[in-house]
């Protein structure tokens, strides 16, 4: 297990940053100081992501959503999240093209990341967004809204009908559908 507290990691050079995100200097260097404000050894592990992230959605739990929020950001896939991780995946989120967007999301609902998603993949991905966004809903949500969602999700998606989604199949349709290009923006609301 990697202690944290006693690992000082030191973050790419700037100019390397500048070239790899859509972030200005002024920008990276904020985010940097607000970074490292959070994180003082220049790492998060995962539980302290969760805590962070939970601040945001105080209404619901958004643990099992920030586990896999965690995942998609650990490009690297070593448990800790730097400020590279970060921000890289950030300037995706924020101002990368489409493409980058999509094949983003992709990654995260592809939780096993074997390059498919599976109805099962999705309906975790799906309760955790309804868990963090809390009971608090107006109207209310069904327990059954999940579900629904994901059956809806497999109807548009998997065009070969064999029950999974590849990225292909999940870029072409949505670029074709308006109403999954506007239900993509909750990414924006819950990053």
């Amino acid at each position: 297990e990697l202690e944290l507290s006693a690992v000082r990691h030191q973050p790419e050079g700037l100019e390397r940053l500048l070239t790899r995100t859509k972030f200005t200097k002024k920008e990276l260097q904020s985010l940097y100081r607000g970074f490292k404000s959070e994180c003082p050894s220049g790492l998060v592990d995962e539980e302290t992501f969760k805590l962070i992230y939970s601040q945001f959605f105080p209404q619901g739990d958004a643990s099992t959503y920030a586990h896999f929020l965690f995942d998609a950001f650990d490009a690297d896939r070593n448990g800790a999240l730097c400020f590279q991780d970060f921000v890289i995946g950030l300037s995706v989120l924020l101002r990368g093209t489409v493409h980058q967007k999509l094949k983003w999301a992709f990654n995260l609902y592809d939780i096993n990341k074997d390059g498919y998603i599976t109805k099962e993949e999705m309906l975790e991905i799906m309760k955790s967004i309804y868990d963090m966004m809390g009971r608090c809903t107006h109207p209310a949500l069904q327990d059954s809204a999940p579900a629904e969602h994901v059956e809806l999700f497999f109807q548009k998606m998997d065009r070969n009908g064999d029950g999974v989604v590849t990225f292909e199949e999940f870029l072409e349709t949505c670029q074709k559908d308006e109403d999954i290009m506007s239900s993509m923006q909750i990414f924006e609301n819950v990053i």
